[in-house]
């Protein structure tokens, strides 16, 4: 496995350890449907949290959140709807954006609730 990637499931790693200590369930990682992968699948109370999780290791030029494109949010609205529905849940569903950005060896964790809409 390539250090981006190792880096990857490590920012994953930060993003559910942050989401538990805020008091969600994990309920799945890296649910894939199609094409279509969500990171982290989270709830708190009656919202589903679809978490996509941005990891950089330094300073990147761009907003590492707006690096979630249209055809990415598509695809996470595609396979969103088929996990509720597949599982037959009765949830608000929110797309929410957890950044990961390692600093001089330290974690910077952002979570932006309600990243984007799908409709």
């Amino acid at each position: 496995m390539g250090k981006h990637n190792e880096f990857g499931k490590l920012g994953e790693q930060k993003a559910a350890e942050f989401l538990i200590g805020k008091g969600y369930e994990i309920k799945y990682k890296n649910y894939r449907y199609l094409k279509g992968e969500i990171d982290i699948i989270a709830q708190k109370k009656e919202i589903l949290a679809i978490v996509e999780v941005k990891s950089r290791s330094s300073n990147f030029l761009e907003n590492i959140a707006e690096t979630v494109n249209q055809k990415k949010i598509n695809l996470l609205v595609a396979t969103a709807d088929q996990y509720v529905t597949t599982n037959d849940l009765n949830v608000e569903v929110r797309f929410d954006i957890i950044t990961i950005l390692k600093k001089k060896g330290l974690f910077e964790i952002e979570h932006l609730k309600d990243a984007f809409y799908y409709f």
